[in-house]
């Protein structure tokens, strides 16, 4: 039972196009890891998680990055920085920018230019646009957050949401390395 639901999942991700492959594998961590997210809120800020279960609308959208790849691949492509975006201003409005979630931007804007080829420069392009006009619009113009954290939890905040949206990033270099050492298959 174990092994055939890994068996579906392994093929729901696969894919010949390296890079849709590469954004079904970076959809596939975030969802791997969305399941455990109060938990890394609950350690590193406090006992108050019910605002981490608002992160879980962006699941099944991250859940069908490979589907709509496999239909399209650029819009396949196009939707996980997208979808990771929408998740960050959600974020953004559910803990308050104290928390610092909009760090993870960075990794979205990075997602959409390296999920495209040379001559889809256009699309990379009006996603880095959609994640920093995120940012300089909406920052600061969130309001109340859901639940008002103490100075030590938006501290603990921080420091999370620095480190995994650093650690996203650097495991998106390493795929971009995995995609340069076979250019032949771009």
């Amino acid at each position: 039972m174990l092994w055939t639901s890994w068996s579906a999942a392994e093929a729901y991700f696969a894919s010949d196009d390296p890079l849709v492959a590469t954004a079904n594998l970076v959809a596939l961590v975030v969802l791997w890891n969305q399941p455990f997210y109060p938990l890394y809120v609950y350690w590193s800020v406090g006992p108050v998680i019910a605002p981490t279960f608002y992160t879980f609308i962006s699941t099944p959208f991250f859940l069908a990055v490979p589907a709509v790849g496999r239909i399209n691949g650029r819009a396949g492509r196009a939707l996980l920085p997208l979808v990771g975006i929408g998740n960050t201003v959600l974020s953004a409005k559910v803990f308050g920018v104290a928390s610092g979630v909009e760090i993870f931007l960075l990794p979205c804007v990075l997602l959409g230019f390296v999920l495209f080829r040379p001559r889809e420069r256009i699309i990379a392009i009006a996603i880095a646009a959609v994640g920093m006009l995120a940012f300089t619009f909406l920052h600061g113009r969130y309001g109340a957050p859901v639940h008002l954290y103490s100075a030590e939890e938006y501290a603990g905040f921080l420091k999370m949401n620095s480190l995994s949206a650093g650690t996203l990033t650097a495991f998106i270099g390493l795929l971009v390395m995995n995609l340069m050492a076979s250019p032949a298959k771009r």
